[in-house]
């Protein structure tokens, strides 16, 4: 009977100790997951600043002038 009760507090302190180390890897978890996000908004704000400079340079380009019309028609439409 002693040894049972021997077994049982052996495997409730292996518990314990499991349920600490757990503790301690999910509080390094949350740490890793909130650097994490900290760097997505990050990148987030610079690829939003990014997007403003290209959108801003194709503002100032001049829009392309017609292309003139040949009189033959394309190899597409002398395939027909």
């Amino acid at each position: 009977m002693i040894s049972e009760f021997q077994d049982l507090s052996d495997k409730i302190d292996r518990l314990a100790q499991l349920a600490q180390s757990l503790r301690s890897e999910n509080y390094l978890l949350r740490q890793a997951n909130a650097l994490l996000s900290a760097e997505n908004v990050d990148f987030k704000h610079r690829l939003i600043a990014a997007q403003q400079r290209v959108e801003a340079m194709l503002a100032q380009l001049e829009p392309p002038a017609p292309a003139e019309q040949d009189s033959t028609p394309d190899d597409s439409e002398a395939a027909r």
